[in-house]
């Protein structure tokens, strides 16, 4: 068999491969990963995932917790009795009992109502931060399953070109026209490409495993295909990016709700200093003849004055926890303003790199590749120059797919950053993917 019928065989196979490939994703379930599927997917995680129960949970005892608080604390009852000679008992009477009330004055059941009801919107908060992380976790989980999904379609491409050309210089050597040691080239070429092929399919199974983790499903549930979104467009800098992590940020509401806690525990505190009063009523019997003897109302209260200094300490305690979540917050306030900035950056940057392999970069090694394979069919060109520009080739693919996939997962921390709640938000920032047909068609 000459060279322009290998280049003739090559052309087909590659041809072949593409049309079986192409009929397989027909029939297979693909999936492109848009923000309402992963928004699906998000809502089945709020309800199976075990650390969301944990939050729901703590957020329920929280609310069970303000619900607990009462104005009037429980009544204290007495019963006694007196021993003396028998004539003042008679006369005073020698059965003690009564009832006692604290009194809720200056406030203080408010106060506690409120320190209460700052521990609820504090988990409420907390219970929201949560559930974003993990959205964010998922989401980016979901963007590098469709990549390993990518990387294992190409190479299987790949595997099976080199297959279809090993079978062509196999059929040459043993017409003489090809040499053995370019016969043990392309199978080596071969089993590099079975053995790395191989290890990205462990890997996309255990994305699967680990996508199945985060939704609570059985560790063996299968995924439908996944499949990248277009480009998104470039993302700007601004003062509404800056606004909207400055007032959406979910750990900043965190703090924010801390903070509003923090100054009800002071409150709470500074109130401590007043007594507790207690209004009551005593009667006495005697138990001879078991008449009534007597009756009184009474006051009582405690002294707080001769602990005054030990009160002033705990108020400063609780200011000083006080003005540390203001300095946390104030802390996590910046370093939003600094991720925010460095992820557009970083978003800029995939995309121009996304760019650069889709406009130049892949065209120029397709072209290359062609160059290649004809210099080889006229006999100007050696065979591993054919395979280095075909791995030139399927480098820049991966790569192309790598920024496309990397340009989504810091989007997600973007989103997270601004307090957006999922992509479809991307929109209040003047972000939506581009138009399929400006998608980068996978076959080249």
């Amino acid at each position: 068999m000459r060279a322009p019928e290998v280049i003739r065989v090559l052309v087909a196979g590659c041809a072949l491969m593409h049309t079986a490939a192409r009929a397989q994703n027909a029939t297979a379930a693909v999936v492109e990963l848009t923000p309402a599927w992963i928004n699906q997917l998000a809502q089945e995680m709020a309800t199976t995932h075990p650390g969301m129960k944990a939050a729901y949970a703590r957020t329920n005892a929280a609310a069970q917790n303000l619900a607990s608080i009462r104005s009037w604390k429980d009544p204290m009852a007495r019963l006694g009795g007196m021993l003396s000679k028998e004539e003042m008992r008679a006369e005073d009477g020698d059965l003690l009992y009564g009832i006692e009330q604290e009194l809720p004055l200056f406030g203080k059941p408010r106060l506690a109502r409120d320190v209460a009801h700052g521990e609820l919107l504090t988990e409420q908060a907390s219970t929201d931060y949560r559930f974003q992380i993990l959205r964010r976790d998922l989401t980016i989980l979901v963007f590098r399953t469709a990549l390993t999904e990518e990387e294992v379609n190409i190479g299987q491409q790949d595997l099976t070109w080199l297959e279809s050309l090993s079978q062509s210089l196999e059929t040459r050597y043993q017409s003489g026209l090809a040499s053995l040691s370019e016969v043990l080239t392309v199978q080596n070429e071969r089993s590099r490409r079975a053995t790395r092929l191989q290890t990205d399919r462990n890997r996309l199974d255990h994305d699967h495993f680990s996508l199945n983790r985060l939704l609570n499903r059985e560790p063996q549930s299968r995924w439908p295909s996944l499949q990248l979104p277009p480009l998104a467009r470039p993302v700007a800098y601004n003062r509404q990016l800056i606004d909207l992590a400055q007032r959406h940020e979910p750990k900043l509401k965190v703090y924010r709700e801390q903070i509003r806690q923090a100054e009800a525990t002071v409150a709470r505190t500074r109130r401590e200093r007043l007594p507790d009063v207690n209004v009551g009523v005593e009667g006495r019997n005697y138990t001879g003849d078991g008449s009534f003897r007597q009756g009184m109302v009474f006051f009582s209260l405690n002294l707080p004055w001769v602990n005054k200094h030990k009160y002033q300490s705990a108020v400063r305690r609780e200011e000083a926890r006080l003005r540390e979540t203001e300095h946390e917050h104030q802390d996590y306030a910046l370093g939003v303003r600094e991720e925010v900035h460095e992820l557009v950056q970083k978003i800029d940057a995939a995309r121009r790199e996304a760019l650069s392999y889709r406009e130049e970069i892949i065209p120029r090694s397709q072209s290359a590749l062609e160059s290649t394979q004809a210099a080889w069919q006229a006999g100007r060109s050696s065979l591993r120059e054919v395979l280095e520009a075909n791995r030139m080739l399927l480098e820049a693919r991966l790569m192309w797919a790598r920024a496309l996939a990397m340009q989504y997962e810091l989007l997600s921390e973007l989103v997270l950053c601004c307090g957006l709640g999922d992509l479809e938000a991307l929109e209040m920032i003047g972000v939506a993917p581009l138009a399929k047909e400006e998608h980068l068609l996978k076959d080249g």
